[in-house]
Order: structure tokens, then sequence, then C-alpha cells
């Protein structure tokens, strides 16, 4: 072996914190490694939430985990590509965060599912946001009621925070925005966009008429107002909640009367 091999093998094994010290990147060679068993069964969405604990995955997300500054981040499980993908974030981390690399197969064997990005982070849920500061600091929510389908939140995630959407509320029966799926699925938004719980239930729709929203439920019925007309209706600068159903039966009765009481 050269001594070139050598060097490079060993500047992998360590990263420059911010002060210039050289820190180990601790390597992992078997999914039975106890420096990893905080992964191990992160499949789980229930477990994981228990332990108080939420998965990013894929390097996009694990950016917008460390770019958001509200998360503790607790470690970096990393194939090789990834790690030097993140070098710079890895880096300005320093010595706050753990940072484990190991091949494929033993990432995917610790955390019990089918991985392809070679790349997860370990981080904290924070303490959750109540419905009084998402509404003293919005004025354009998403509302959504029972949407089970962790890939279904994700995309509404996404798409709210494209469209400028300052925050979501959530009913009870919706999947956990914080679930490592819908994390995915949203490209991060579901980090950076605020949302909290909208309860009571579905009594909260009524609140938000309350606190001057105009609140409107999304259907395909076909008495529905066109949504070109309702926007040419509203007034510039107004308070405004659009509401969504879940999959396949759309609102629930309760919410929906509640809504056209409310209008």
């Amino acid at each position: 072996v050269c001594s070139s091999d050598l060097d490079h093998a060993a500047a992998r094994a360590f990263r420059r914190t911010r002060d210039g010290t050289l820190m180990p990147v601790q390597r992992i060679d078997h999914a039975d490694d106890p420096r990893v068993a905080d992964y191990i069964g992160v499949k789980d969405p229930a477990l994981v939430k228990q332990r108080g604990l939420f998965i990013a995955e894929s390097r996009l997300v694990v950016r917008r985990l460390f770019d958001s500054g509200r998360y503790r981040v607790r470690s970096l499980l990393l194939h090789d590509a990834s790690a030097a993908g993140l070098d710079d974030l890895i880096t300005a981390a320093g010595d706050t965060v753990e940072v484990f690399v190991a091949p494929i197969d033993v990432i995917r064997a610790v955390s019990g599912f089918n991985l392809h990005r070679g790349c997860l982070a370990l981080a904290e849920r924070p303490v959750d946001r109540t419905m009084e500061e998402v509404l003293a600091a919005s004025g354009f929510l998403v509302v959504v009621e029972r949407l089970a389908d962790a890939d279904n939140v994700g995309l509404v995630f996404r798409s709210a925070e494209a469209l400028g959407v300052d925050a979501v509320l959530l009913s009870p029966g919706t999947c956990d925005p914080y679930y490592r799926k819908a994390v995915r699925t949203s490209a991060g938004a579901t980090l950076q966009l605020p949302f909290a719980a909208a309860a009571p239930w579905p009594e909260a729709i009524a609140r938000l008429r309350r606190e001057g929203f105009v609140v409107a439920a999304l259907t395909p019925a076909p008495d529905a107002i066109a949504i070109g007309d309702f926007v040419a209706g509203l007034i510039p600068g107004g308070k405004v909640a659009l509401l969504l159903g879940t999959e396949g039966l759309g609102l629930t009765p309760e919410a929906f009367a509640l809504d056209r009481k409310s209008t």
C-alpha cells in the first residue's frame, strides 16, 4: 500500500471542527455496534416518537434540518459518499454532532428499512407549537383533517411551502409530520413550515372564523364555488384558511357542516 493511500484513509477518519481541532469520524463495520444503538428500531414511528426523536433522511433533508436552527441533532449515520457530500456541514457542526460512517448494507441492517440514500440524521423533537402561537403569526393557513398517509402529508407540506403558506394545522388522526416518510416526501418542508394541532376538533374551524380567517373547504362537489371565483372575491391582505379532507372520503360531515355554519 502506498503512503498516499494511507494518508487518504487517515484523512477520512477525522473531521476538523470550527476551531481547527481534528475530531474522529467513527467507523461502523457491524450492525450490532453499540455506538449506533439509537438507530435500531427507527423503522417504527411510534417507538421513535416515544423516545422524543425523529429521523431525517437524504442529504437535502439533512441540510434543511441543520439550516432550520430549531432542532438539536444528535448524530449522523452516513455512507462514504454522503459523508463526502456533507463535509462542509459536518465541519460546521464541529463536536456537537457525532458522525458515524458505515457501508450501506450495515446502515440498512441497523435501521431496518431499505435505505438507498445512505444518509440518516437523528434529531430531538422540539416542544410542540400551540394553535395560539401559529394563529398569532399566520395569515395564510392550510388545515388538514385526518390525512393518514405519510406521503400525502409530506406532499401537502411541500406544496404549502411552495405556495407561501404560513403554517399548517392538523386535526387528530393526521399522520405525524415528523414521521420519517413524511419528512422525506416533503423535501424537508415539515422541518421548516410551522405546524400545530387544531384542537378541539372540529370546533377549531369556528375559531378560525372568529380570528378573522376566511375558511374555504376544498371539495369536488358539483355545487362548490369555482376556486378562481373564490380567489377573485377575497379581500387583498385578508386571512385565509384552506381546509383539506382525508384520502378518499374528504372532509367529515361534521367538519364540512361546521365550515358551512362559519361561512
